[in-house]
């Protein structure tokens, strides 16, 4: 498969996303690189990433990132192919963080444009509930959906991931 320069892979939380993302890059033949924008907080978190781990392969470079994924994506060649995984786990850091989104979203998106590799990014789709009931969480969901459309409309390709199945919003077809 031939990744464009910047995949957008979006979808509910378990809807397949990440399994969909982890075959593009493995069907591009490069040597693949996995950045996690996860941290390990409790028991339940630790057991999803080691099943992650397991999932994926021994055949991957995993990075860790939770708040500098410029910094990440600064250290790859243009051979290999890079995996993000999420989106929405870098900006819940940022926002805990009490970080400045705009700016760290420029960066963000000087570092994609610079980035000589291919990338797959994951996100999840946050607007398809109801309205939160308290102020921070409605904060994330509003930031989490500018950050959507912003990265969707940078992206060559966009696909949609909805119980395991792709659907292709932009660009070439996954």
């Amino acid at each position: 498969m031939d990744l464009a320069g910047l995949t957008l892979v979006i979808g509910g939380a378990a809807s397949g996303k990440s399994r969909i993302a982890e075959e593009m890059i493995k069907a591009s033949g490069r040597p693949k690189i996995y950045v996690a924008t996860a941290q390990i907080f409790d028991d339940e978190m630790a057991e999803k990433v080691r099943a992650h781990r397991r999932q994926r392969g021994a055949d991957w470079t995993t990075h860790e990132a939770p708040l500098d994924l410029p910094a990440a994506l600064a250290t790859v060649q243009g051979d290999q192919a890079i995996l993000i995984d999420c989106l929405t786990l870098w900006l819940t850091n940022h926002i805990l963080a009490e970080s400045d989104i705009d700016a760290e979203t420029k960066k963000l998106f000087a570092a994609i444009d610079a980035c000589p590799a291919p990338i797959v990014l994951v996100t999840n789709e946050t607007g398809g509930g109801i309205v939160p009931e308290n102020a921070l969480a409605r904060r994330f969901r509003n930031a989490q959906g500018r950050l959507n459309q912003a990265v969707a409309a940078k992206a060559e390709r966009v696909v949609a991931v909805m119980a395991g199945l792709p659907l292709t919003l932009k660009g070439i077809s996954a």
